[in-house]
């Protein structure tokens, strides 16, 4: 295929997955590639921060889809084992409830449905039922339609999905769907507990993205030792490997146009000519930075309309000792976890009652806390937008730290060597994210799924492209590599 290719002068804006992912199959392409990140590392929100001997990984923590890292690797002859040493997580992890019981989901699908029995009669059949429809809808979004890019509506339905439609439920409410199935909340809660990770909640989300289920329950969930940051060194490494120029500390100020075209990008103040641009940065702050304002596909205006991924509430934690009531992966779900909802996109509020994920990667990872200690990050979804400053910020991790000594008897205070807060203002300061929101992107509502998400490419500029989270497919590390896949066909179909 490379030697079919008009070798180009391509700059990508960003270091995270889906930038970084691009850039390496665009260099195995043949094209001189260069990747500007405007951070001191590479990542994006996949980045490690290290602290008084704990390691903590800044965002992702699920390493889930395996079959999207395969994919990817694949592509340069290799295996994602051959840079990672990649364990499952056993548990997968723990519930917390609000009425002080916990259960664990384990990779043994048999006593999954053995737990989901003692809580609710029937519910294993249901699961069974559940889940051959989950396995169904994953597989068509892998066969015809996440790897594809669609342009028109037309293009998005095709003769695939007109033939499985109506089984893809793709005009029924996640919540709806999941109550034809699991009738008690407790069940409810565990199926819906993925949508998280596409930034939705279950009264706004298709239940077509009830596919997760399959992801979690079927395919399982794996940690690669020495933390997440070892996927983004990975994807590096391979990058490094076809000749791509990484530069961190990189910020760039501006894309420069000219009659429909970006000619290149000013970063530092110094101008830096290239035949295609693509952006990993935050879609709304990419066309920001236009020269020619007119040459935006969306107005400004039109972000405030857009509804946004989540933000999150994080604080990093160093605990001296040990804290064996925790698994690798921890959920609690507060008492009304509706009303957490409502506070992220209903009416916009620092909740009260909120479901928290507590990640002890220590769990499974020696060598990421010093002995006889443990790393913790404790995520706290929020609505985007919200105001903050020291103050409240300090006050609400006080409060999320007894509240959780209150709920699930964890008391982090009094053993505490170490901690962090990262919160909406860092997300929209350290990523230019929109709103400081979390995920990167767009929450996966049905007006903002397959075609009627923000293209991967400009409306206006002929060689202006966009990667990761913030297009299509959309939110999480495995739809940001599919993005580079997608952007990568897009940059053939220019020759």
């Amino acid at each position: 295929m490379s030697s079919l290719i008009k070798h180009k002068k391509i700059i990508i804006i960003g270091g995270g997955i889906g930038g970084l992912a691009a850039a390496a199959l665009l260099a195995k392409d043949g094209h001189k590639v260069t990747v500007l990140e405007k951070n001191e590392q590479l990542g994006g929100r996949a980045s490690r921060l290290t602290a008084k001997g704990y390691t903590f990984d800044l965002g992702p923590s699920w390493y889930m889809m395996n079959d999207v890292f395969e994919k990817f690797f694949a592509e340069f002859g290799k295996k994602p084992t051959d840079y990672l040493k990649l364990i499952r997580v056993q548990p997968q992890y723990r519930i917390f409830f609000s009425d002080r019981t916990h259960l664990d989901i384990t990779s043994n699908l048999k006593q999954t449905k053995k737990t989901f029995e003692s809580i609710e009669k029937g519910s294993s059949a249901a699961l069974d039922r559940y889940l051959s429809e989950a396995k169904l809808k994953y597989e068509v979004a892998i066969q015809h339609v996440l790897y594809h890019n669609a342009d028109h509506l037309r293009d998005f339905f095709t003769p695939a999905l007109a033939k499985y439609g109506a089984k893809l439920h793709p005009f029924t409410s996640m919540d709806h769907y999941v109550k034809r199935f699991f009738h008690t909340e407790k069940l409810q809660q565990i199926i819906q507990y993925t949508l998280v990770f596409l930034g939705g909640a279950p009264s706004n989300m298709p239940a077509l993205y009830s596919l997760m289920s399959h992801v979690d329950f079927n395919l399982g969930t794996y940690y690669p030792m020495g933390g997440f940051y070892e996927v983004t060194k990975a994807i590096v490494a391979v990058g490094k490997k076809q000749g791509v120029t990484y530069l961190t500390d990189q910020e760039v100020s501006e894309i420069v146009t000219k009659n429909g075209v970006v000619t290149g990008v000013t970063v530092n103040g110094k101008h830096m000519a290239a035949d295609v641009v693509i952006s990993n940065a935050d879609y709304a702050h990419t066309e920001d930075l236009l020269s020619d304002q007119s040459a935006r596909s969306f107005s400004k205006k039109s972000w405030d309309n857009k509804v946004l991924s989540p933000s999150a509430f994080l604080l990093y934690i160093g605990y001296k000792g040990t804290l064996p009531q925790l698994q690798h992966h921890n959920i609690y779900f507060g008492k009304n976890w509706i009303n957490h909802f409502n506070d992220i996109f209903d009416r916009p509020n620092w909740p009260k009652q909120p479901s928290v994920y507590i990640n002890k990667p220590s769990a499974t990872d020696h060598n990421i806390a010093p002995k006889g200690h443990e790393n913790l990050m404790i995520l706290v979804p929020i609505a985007s937008r919200l105001k903050e400053d020291k103050t409240s910020r300090l006050a609400y991790a006080h409060f999320i730290l007894q509240y959780l000594k209150k709920n699930i008897g964890v008391d982090l205070q009094s053993r505490l060597e170490y901690i962090k807060i990262f919160s909406v203002s860092d997300f929209a300061t350290r990523y230019n994210s929109l709103g400081g929101n979390a995920l990167g992107g767009l929450a996966h509502t049905l007006l903002q799924t397959g075609p009627w998400r923000s293209p991967n490419k400009s409306k206006k500029l002929s060689n202006l492209f966009f990667v990761g989270a913030t297009t299509v497919p959309g939110i999480g590390v495995p739809p940001a590599i599919i993005s580079a896949h997608l952007v990568r066909d897009r940059v053939r179909s220019m020759q």
